[in-house]
């Protein structure tokens, strides 16, 4: 049975075969729509998911935002445009004629990443550091969701009650300072004006600012991973996303925890599936489901 995943993030909407062995075929990107308006989404899944008409059985979401019965809410509207109540299952259901299931985009590639690592751990937490932080939490081999669907929001733990104000109305949170998008915020002089991806190159280029900004989101992930292991005992931490996964960022983030003491310590794994992780765990996951 085939699979047509699709993965909603806070620039871009991916979508990709997965085939019963679990590969990604047929993958493609679109830009997600600069009007963030809920008639504007609805035409782009049209277009991401035309490609694939009578190529799958089923249809398995992973989005950014708060997933509650099938309904799309940004907890962040810097993220997503402020989508308040849009009924994405039944809006994707309509387009495709297929039975859909949709979840947190995080806590899909938690539970990717679980899957592949279930052999070692049984819990695990997934971090997503992107445009936004995000997070999905596995307990003892269940995938953490919460009675509204909340469960794993970690970008939105405060890190500093002095820091900037969080697209989601707090101040300091996480996804304030260690996002790609704050990283970008942060920056000043000549960088200013240039988004994370450049600013990493100009850090590996050795641009001092630029490593600053990079070191103070490790920083904040490090503090973050410390509080999730006394929080959650997890067995193992996963970091995924797009400044996650940026060469030499895991390697700071755990620089960092291993100067705090042992009993916070706690292994750090870059995502098995990579950029794919939410697409696989959506697939994963309806697979769990039936659908």
């Amino acid at each position: 049975m085939n699979t047509l995943a699709i993965d909603i993030g806070g620039t871009k909407l991916a979508a990709a075969l997965i085939n019963a062995q679990h590969e990604v075929l047929q993958r493609m990107e679109i830009p997600n729509p600069s009007n963030a308006m809920p008639e504007a989404l609805k035409q782009a899944l049209a277009e991401l998911v035309e490609p694939y008409q009578g190529k799958a059985q089923r249809v398995a979401i992973a989005s950014t935002g708060i997933i509650d019965k099938g309904i799309l809410t940004a907890l962040n509207p810097d993220n997503l445009g402020g989508l308040n109540q849009f009924p994405l299952q039944a809006t994707v259901e309509n387009l495709t004629g297929l039975p859909c299931v949709v979840l947190n985009d995080a806590q899909a590639a938690a539970w990717a990443e679980y899957c592949y690592l279930s052999t070692q751990f049984k819990h695990i937490t997934f971090i997503t550091v992107s445009t936004g932080v995000g997070g999905g939490i596995v307990v003892n081999g269940e995938l953490l969701t919460g009675p509204r669907a909340f469960a794993g929001h970690i970008g939105h733990i405060q890190a500093d009650p002095n820091g900037p104000r969080c697209g989601c109305g707090r101040v300091g949170c996480i996804e304030a300072i260690a996002s790609g998008r704050a990283i970008a915020a942060g920056a000043l002089q000549d960088l200013e004006g240039k988004n994370a991806r450049e600013i990493f190159a100009e850090a590996q280029s050795g641009h001092s600012q630029a490593q600053q900004l990079v070191a103070r989101s490790a920083q904040a992930i490090c503090q973050l991973i410390a509080n999730l292991k006394a929080l959650l005992d997890t067995e193992c931490i996963v970091l995924g996303g797009s400044v996650g996964l940026a060469q030499g960022y895991r390697q700071q983030v755990e620089q960092h925890l291993s100067t705090l003491p042992a009993a916070f310590h706690v292994p750090i794994y870059s995502a098995h599936y990579q950029h794919d992780a939410g697409l696989m765990g959506a697939a994963l996951w309806s697979e769990h489901y039936a659908v």
